[in-house]
């Protein structure tokens, strides 16, 4: 197996087993992610300041590349400065989307319209950029579809740890849009997930960790991590009936195609 995660937050998987996201950590878990196939991670920032920590994380290991964004969760606070500020991270030549930028409506942490207002800003900084876009949707599939409309998307837009339904799968392979499967897709209760996957073109296809979140079966439960992977790329090719290897293959054309990203 070769393959990339396309969305994994390397500083967030120290934080959750208590230690510092030291470059040695990050080397560790890359290291471990080689031995299973995979062969290189996009780690994605959700705050200013673990933007900043990707972007570095990036530039100190050739096998790690960085998204830079500030999580609908997260915007509090976040003003012309702060886009300035993401705006010089997104210009590093290691960045390569901003993300993860969305809409979630699950937690009652930030209003549906301040949400929507800032990620309008993270659709005119992708485009601004000459980046990707990584989308992060949660319950809100009808408004994120209506705004990605209404502003213009990007060239690139992929939308991370897919959550919708096979028509929604359709609409957006219709718009071009990349969607990218977690581990969800190998629980029992994601019949829905699965397919989505069916109904979505080999070369609209992309996996990834999210972790420390969505651990596939069977370590659900437990903290994720690069190295699992294969679990979720297993579950894609069975559910999008696709050979392992030109699975593999094909994801690994998108990353390139999306991202820029050479698999060594």
């Amino acid at each position: 197996m070769r393959v990339f995660d396309a969305h994994t937050h390397l500083d967030a998987m120290a934080q959750r087993a208590g230690l510092e996201p030291s470059d040695e950590f990050v080397a560790g878990v890359m290291r471990d992610a080689r031995v299973a196939g995979v062969l290189a991670a996009i780690t994605v920032g959700d705050t200013l300041a673990s933007s900043a920590w990707c972007v570095a994380a990036a530039n100190a290991h050739p096998d790690v590349y960085a998204a830079v964004a500030v999580h609908p969760t997260e915007i509090e606070g976040l003003d012309d400065d702060g886009y300035r500020r993401l705006e010089q991270l997104a210009a590093d030549p290691r960045v390569v989307a901003v993300g993860e930028t969305g809409l979630d409506y699950y937690w009652d942490r930030t209003a549906p319209a301040h949400q929507q207002q800032h990620f309008r800003r993270h659709i005119a900084l992708a485009k601004s950029a000459g980046k990707p876009l990584m989308i992060h949707d949660r319950d809100a599939h009808a408004d994120v579809l209506r705004i990605l409309r209404e502003e213009g998307a990007p060239d690139r837009v992929v939308f991370h740890a897919f959550s919708g339904d096979a028509e929604m799968a359709r609409e957006c392979v219709a718009a071009g849009y990349v969607l990218s499967f977690p581990g969800v897709i190998t629980f029992k209760n994601a019949p829905q997930l699965r397919a989505a996957a069916a109904v979505t073109p080999v070369e609209h296809l992309l996996v990834e960790t999210d972790a420390p979140f969505l651990t596939p079966h069977p370590h659900r439960g437990k903290p994720n991590a690069p190295r699992l992977l294969p679990l979720t790329t297993r579950a894609l090719a069975a559910a999008s009936g696709h050979d392992l290897d030109a699975l593999c293959a094909a994801i690994a054309a998108t990353g390139q195609r999306v991202f820029g990203i050479e698999l060594r």
